[in-house]
Formats: structure tokens, sequence, C-alpha cells
């Protein structure tokens, strides 16, 4: 939203009260308390009829500062409100000095300084030691909004037809880049963009998102969390080029400043204040295969496409059921259709039994049809959102009648938990939480009373999948519950995992997705994933090959469509030689299998670090490299190897390598950057490059699947190491088992973990008796 036109004017129809001064510093028990008139103070006269906003700047945690602009502090606090500090709040040490250069807040590594001229208003934000400028609050850089605009004040004493904005502008310096704000599909540096965080199912193709994060980083070494679960409109160097403005309706905008310096750091910090992702098993990192949406099936098309997958030597770790495992217009009423599933818990036992899947996922979402089962006793109980005049709350977009589960009342959240556990008893081990972003603000009453429907607008996917996660956390431990949620906001983060939405089946919507993938990535979430060959539309081959090798080097992995089938013989009639789809999916499933001891591994780091497993923004590991803060086509797995995914028919691909040697997975061959690079690729291949410095575990050539004992038959691949070089190798089920350490000589310490017939490879990996690759340097 934009208040201004141009510099100089004012945009039509608005009215804007700009901070002008800092008439007085109040010190408070963890900070200070600016009070600024919006008119500069030179006699008493001036202090009447004039607005002021009062600016709470707080000492949070080590390198975490708090500034919170109010107008009307009489303004109801209603929620809901983001669950902040999860898992406590560490101590803080507030200081406070005055000197020449102002009023300063210390808060560890960070410090806030108010201009010492009263009428000069400006707020630096900076490292505590001086050594870095992060941004500023500069001159009219906080203000308070009305709309539409009027000449006398007296119209306000009804604000029922005047809406109320508060808005802020922090300074951006010359050449820095902003990333995150969620799941964005846009170009990955926000700067120039307007961004409303706001829930909608809008794909992946457009600047809606289904996962809106409030919160942002910087490349300077910081990031912004806006504490406002509501619509929040930000101008990312778009109103003024060097700021970036955020303005949300109501009295009060809050945001909290983050210094690291270092994004990972950030990121840390970020997760102490909204909260870490949770762990996820390992048997969620193999392949997922869906019956795909709209298409038709039953437990013999469900049989087949297993039996074939296993034919074809594609293991599935998870198989998962799509909304038709309900009748049509009876979503969700929890119940198995019995015309195609007649005895739905068998048919889960058999599979489990055979091997020809782990796990079993199925599909919800929390609307309630009216002609399902669950609508009269959801409505009747009062489980279900109503309108102002006692009505349920119904329409018929997506279900006929379709009521809303309202989780802000206990005993819905208990009822449906109870739906949920009928499922578990079926034998479902994951659930896929769909929808969640079309929910409604206007003519709705919660059951919370003290919830505003438009702050619950983009939160409700966070009770919904809080829900979910904690039902199947209870049911299977703490560590074995996994979600496929579609929608987010901060803090959701807790309950993995997400998907990237509905792409369309194009080289476009492969690229949107990482872009997507990307951004929620510096956006605190740790694990991501897409459907494989694209949602919307028919791949053809060449497509669906291309996205399989991107798909497989995601943290998480699932083939799913539309109104087609993504097993890979329905693609391209059955191509059995080396470069068909079949081949092509059977050849990344096993790499994937075989990167497992390094996958697992890293993505518990990242349960501790907040930091992304894959798609990994480049500039997470390279900081300092300014290239990598524009990289949105390539991104890494862990810290130790870099993707390029290819986005052309002919195989051709351009990718960036940092300052090192990056020896290629497939072939050995070492690169040095920094620099770009060209190749030309089949099918079985892409730029996939190993880090130098890297001690690279990989499983047994023979493992099926994500679960294995990665300790026997390893292979230790040695990439250009000399010396004091580590890798930490964990179990199955996440324990570590040991450290395997290159010594002076060369030679691996730590080996005795290792079982069976394990090897160790001194210049990258071992590539005899695999298939021929097909790559050319161009």
């Amino acid at each position: 939203m934009k208040f201004r036109d141009g510099m100089w004017l004012v945009a039509e129809g608005m009215k804007v009260e700009y901070a002008e001064g800092v008439h007085e510093i109040t010190e408070t028990e963890r900070g200070l308390s600016l009070l600024c008139p919006t008119t500069r103070i030179r006699s008493r006269g001036d202090t009447l009829n004039r607005s002021c906003i009062t600016i709470d700047i707080q000492a949070e945690f080590d390198g975490v500062i708090s500034v919170e602009a109010t107008h009307w502090g009489g303004a109801r606090r209603l929620g809901p409100n983001f669950d902040l500090y999860p898992t406590g709040k560490p101590a803080v040490d507030a200081k406070i000095t005055r000197g020449p250069k102002g009023t300063t807040l210390t808060s560890g590594s960070l410090s806030a300084t108010i201009h010492p001229d009263q009428h000069t208003f400006n707020i630096s934000l900076d490292a505590a030691d001086n050594s870095k400028h992060l941004t500023s609050l500069a001159s009219r850089s906080v203000a308070l909004a009305y709309t539409p605009a009027f000449n006398n004040e007296l119209v306000t004493e009804d604000m029922r037809a005047i809406k109320h904005y508060m808005l802020t502008q922090s300074t951006l310096s010359v050449g820095e880049s902003v990333h995150g704000l969620g799941e964005r599909f846009g170009a990955f540096n926000k700067v120039g963009q307007s961004v409303q965080l706001w829930n909608a199912d809008g794909g992946t193709s457009s600047d809606q998102a289904y996962k809106n994060v409030s919160f942002w980083l910087s490349s300077r070494g910081y990031g912004v969390f806006i504490d406002h679960p509501g619509k929040v409109d930000l101008e990312v160097g778009s109103e003024r080029s060097c700021r970036v403005q955020t303005s949300v309706e109501g009295q009060r905008l809050k945001w909290f400043v983050i210094h690291g310096p270092t994004p990972k750091e950030v990121l840390y910090k970020y997760g102490i204040l909204t909260g870490r992702p949770g762990t996820v098993p390992s048997w969620s990192f193999g392949l997922w295969l869906s019956t795909s949406f709209t298409t038709n099936y039953d437990e013999q098309t469900v049989n087949s496409f297993l039996e074939g997958m296993r034919e074809r030597d594609i293991a599935v770790d998870v198989f998962h059921y799509d909304c038709f495992w309900m009748k049509a217009f009876r979503w969700t009423d929890f119940v198995f259709d019995s015309d195609k599933f007649p005895d739905p818990k068998a048919q889960i036992a058999r599979l489990k039994a055979s091997g020809l899947c782990k796990k079993v996922c199925v599909w919800i979402n929390p609307y309630i049809a009216e002609a399902g089962e669950a609508f009269a006793y959801a409505a009747e109980k009062g489980y279900l959102v109503k309108r102002k005049n006692g009505d349920v709350w119904q329409w018929d977009v997506w279900q006929a009648g379709m009521g809303l589960v309202d989780f802000t009342n206990p005993e819905a959240c208990e009822w449906y938990v109870g739906c949920l556990n009928k499922l578990f008893d079926v034998g479902v081990d994951a659930i896929k939480t769909d929808f969640g972003e079309r929910i409604p603000t206007k003519d709705v009453v919660w059951f919370d009373a003290q919830a505003d429907p438009e702050r619950m607008h983009n939160f409700y996917t966070f009770l919904y999948n809080k829900v979910v996660y904690e039902a199947l956390q209870k049911r299977y431990g703490e560590n074995e519950a996994v979600l496929y949620a579609r929608s987010a906001c901060a803090g959701t983060q807790r309950f993995p995992l997400t998907w990237g939405g509905d792409c369309e089946s194009t080289p476009e919507a492969m690229a949107e997705s990482v872009r997507g993938g990307l951004s929620l990535g510096l956006s605190g979430f740790a694990f991501w994933s897409v459907d494989i060959g694209g949602f919307e539309g028919y791949p053809p081959p060449w497509i669906y090959k291309r996205w399989v090798a991107m798909g497989l080097l995601c943290s998480h992995s699932r083939l799913h469509g539309s109104g087609s089938y993504r097993v890979p013989w329905t693609i391209d009639e059955d191509d059995k030689t080396e470069e068909g789809c079949s081949r092509t999916l059977s050849k990344w499933t096993n790499l994937k299998t075989r990167l497992m001891p390094y996958l697992y591994q890293q993505a518990l780091e990242s349960v501790e670090s907040s930091v992304p497993v894959s798609l990994r923004a480049v500039c997470l590991e390279f900081l300092d490299d300014p290239t990598s803060w524009y990289l949105d086509r390539q991104f890494m797995v862990g810290d130790k190897l870099m993707v390029a995914p290819i986005y052309e028919e002919s195989g051709e691909v351009e990718f960036y390598l940092p300052k090192g040697k990056w020896t290629s997975f497939f072939t050995n061959e070492v690169k040095s950057g920094p620099g770009w690079f060209k190749e030309r690729h089949g099918f079985g291949t892409l730029p996939l490059y190993v880090r130098e410095g890297t001690v690279l575990v990989l499983g047994s050539k023979e493992a099926r699947g994500a679960v294995y004992d990665y300790a026997r038959d390893a292979e230790i691949c040695l990439y250009q190491v000399s010396g004091g070089e580590t890798a930490k190798l964990v179990d199955n089920q996440g324990k570590e088992i040991g450290i395997l350490e290159v010594g002076a000589d060369g030679k691996v310490k730590g080996t005795e973990v290792l079982k069976g017939e394990w090897s160790v490879s001194e210049s990258g990996r071992d590539v005899d008796g695999d298939a021929p690759s097909s790559i050319e340097s161009l």
C-alpha cells in the first residue's frame, strides 16, 4: 500500500501524519519510550491539537531489539498473537547510555541510538561494536494515516467509516538486497516489489502466496520480524527506493530487528523468537507417490502403481491417497469411500507387509462439506465458525455448503483430533494438511471472543497445522510426526513439512517453485517439497525428467499431479531405455537413498539452526560473495552440495560456483570458482558439485528406500581435503554413532563404527559401475 504520490505529494485520499521529532525519552525496564509529536514543538502552543506517536524500543535478547509504534494506546489488543519464545525467552541485559551522539539502547550485539536533537527524527540501528550500520528510521519514517482524508479532526468522533493505518520505513543501503517473506514465487531479491502478506490460494505464478511469513532477511546482516499476524503491506524500495515501508491497519505496529551478523545467525535468533523446525523421521526423506488429485483410482489402482514402481527398481517410502479417498461432496468427513476401498485398514496393512511402501499418508482440509457425516455433528456442537447472526458460516466454494472448523474452540480441536485418531487406527502415518488459506474475515464470529477476524486469516494455518501435528506426535512419538502442509505463517515451521502448492507442468513453473523454496528457506523453514512434474497439466517427458532430478534433491520428494498420474510409465509410454522416465526416476531415487547419511545428518543440524536443508540459498554459505545474493536458479543441499536444475529441453544449463574448488559428483572433474560455467546434460545428471574440504558419507549402493543402516557398506568420499575435516555419522533414528575425521596424513579416523564392506575414496567417489554420464562442458 502506497501512502505518497512520489516524494513530494501525499497519495490521493490519504491523510498522513509523521513523527517529526522526539519530544521526550523515558527509560523503561528494558528500554526506552519515545514521545514523538507529528509536528516540531517550538512553543507550548505547538503541543495543542496535535497527534503523537509513542515509540517503545526494548531489548529482547542478545542482538534483538523490538520497535513498537502506537498512535492511540486505548485500542483493544485483540488476538490471536504469534506464539513467541515457545521454548522460553533468553535473559536480556539492556544497557542505556547517553552521549554526544544521542541516547543509546544496547542489547548484546545490537544498539539503537536516538538522535540528540529533539527536532531531528532519527533512530539508528547499528552493530553495538560500531563495526557496521544496519538501518535507520530516518526523517518521515514513522507515521499514522487515515483514509479517506479529512480536514476537520472532529470527524474522528466516529471511526467506523475511516480506516487507520500505522506505517514505518526503514532505510535500505546502497546495494542492499531483501529476501524471505515466505514462499514467494517472483524475483528472489524483493527490492522493487510491493508485497502483501495475506494467505491466498493463487498458484505459483502470481504475487499471491500460500505461505506468507512476516520476516525478511537483509544482505547487510540483519533481519526484521513483523509481529502482526494479520494483513501486512510492504513496499520494498517500491514507494521510496531507499526504504522498506511496512504498514498495517490499526493503532499499533511492532517489529523486531535481529542482528546476525551472518545470515545463519539471524535465522538462529529468529528461531528462538518464533520457534525451531520440528524433527522429521528418516522415512519421510524417501520418495512419496500420490494418486494425484482428480484422477480415477481405487484399491486396484494403488496396488498397480506400487507394484509397477517395484518392478522398475523405484523404492516408494510413502504412498499418499489424495482427496478422493473420500466420496465426492463429502470432504472432509474422514470416511474412506467404501465403494473404492471396502477395507482400507486391511489394504494398508497388506501394502506395508509386502514392502510396497513403508508409510501411508492421506489428504484432509479444515473445510467440512454439508453432505459429509461430520458436518451435522460439528454444527450441532458449535465446532464450526459462525456468522454474526448465529448461523454456521457456509459457502459453496470448493465443497457444497462447507463450514470451517473453529480451532479457537478447545472442544472443536478435541473433536478434530478424535477424527484423526480414527485414521491412525486404520494405519495412516502422515497427513497432508491442504488449504487453510481461504479464511473469511467478513460476517464471521469465532468461539474466542478476543479473536479479530482479520488477524485470524493468516494465523488460522498455525492453529490448524498445530492441532494435526501434535495429534501425530501423541500417537507416533515426538520426532515421528510429519505433515504435508500448503499454507503457513510465521511459526508454522515448528510443524514440518510444507510443499510448494499448485504449479504448472512447465520449466517456468519449476523455476518459480525454486524461487519459492529459496524464499521460504530464508523465512525459517528447514524442510520443503514440490509436486514433481508440476501439478497442473500433462508434463512432456523431458520436463518430467528434469523435474525429477530437481525434486529428488529437495529435502522431501513427492510425485503428484492434478488430472493426470505421475507414475513414470504413463508419461512416456513406458520407455524402458536408460534415458526413459522410469530409469531416470530410479536413478535419482537411488541417488537420494545413497545421500541419506549426509541428508539426515544435515537435517538434524537444520532443526537446531533454523537453516534450510534444501533448498538452501547460496548466500547462506557464501555471504561475502555478492553474486550469491542473486542466485535464484540454483541451490545448495546442506552446506556441501551445490545443485543447478536444468530448465532447457536441450539439457543446457548455466550456473555459478563461488570461490574454491568444486568436484562434479558424477565425474570427479574439478572446477575452480568463482565463475560461471555452462554444461549440457543427459537426463541422468545435472550440475551437482561437492564443495572442497568435504567428507561425504554415501550409503550402500544396494540400499533401497530412505531407512537402512547408514554405517553398513558405506563409502567415505574425500573431496580436496587437507586434514582436520570431519563428518558426523548418525543412524536412521538420528542418534550419533561416530565422527569421521581426516588426519594430517590424509587417512580417515573413526572408521571403527563402520560395518560390512565399507570403503574410502580419496579423490571424489568411486564412479565404477555407474551408468554412463552424458555431460559436455560448453
